[in-house]
């Protein structure tokens, strides 16, 4: 299943259509967006093979300069990936969906390439990767919120924020800083 109703959290076993979507999706934005993109990823709980998560891809793009993403809107736009705001200060949002039921597939994040909110993508994923117990105490939270919070993912986000800060903190410092265990 790929997919999500805006607002309902619901959690699946990780599933290879993942994988396969975000690598479709990424290959529209490298054809679109070609070099104003320095890198793109694959990134969120779905890039997490060992965990469940909620069925809707994240995708990261690196930039130079984000005004220059704009630019593109209408291509993007024809290719079902929709601009959407600043949803963080610095980052734009652009979504894929069906948007007349209300449903997300991804969500793609436009960062500045290198900068903070980049290695914090990218940082995530590759930690959660690399040490799978940390990965299952993430996700044992998230089934813990996804039972409490089925239809506020505003609340189900919030819940999980302390222990998203603390390993991206943990997962900079690995990857950026000589790595190694934990």
């Amino acid at each position: 299943m790929l997919g999500l109703k805006r607002g309902e959290v619901t959690l699946l076993p990780h599933n290879e259509e993942w994988r396969t979507e975000a690598e479709r999706l990424m290959r529209i934005l490298e054809k679109v967006l070609g070099s104003t993109a320095c890198d793109i990823r694959h990134v969120g709980s779905t890039a997490v093979r060992t965990i469940a998560a909620k069925p809707i891809i994240d995708i990261a793009v690196g930039v130079s300069r984000l005004g220059d993403v704009r630019a593109f809107d209408s291509e993007l736009e024809k290719n079902g990936i929709i601009f959407r705001g600043e949803d963080i200060k610095g980052q734009l949002l652009y979504v894929t969906g069906d948007f007349e039921n209300d449903t997300r597939l991804s969500h793609i994040h436009i960062v500045p390439y290198g900068k903070e909110a980049w290695k914090n993508y990218i940082s995530f994923c590759e930690y959660l990767n690399a040490f799978p117990d940390e990965a299952k105490r993430y996700e044992s939270l998230k089934f813990r919120l996804a039972r409490d919070f089925p239809h506020d993912r505003t609340a189900y986000t919030q819940g999980k924020e302390k222990m998203v800060d603390s390993l991206i903190k943990k997962a900079v410092k690995w990857k950026y800083k000589g790595g190694g265990e934990i």
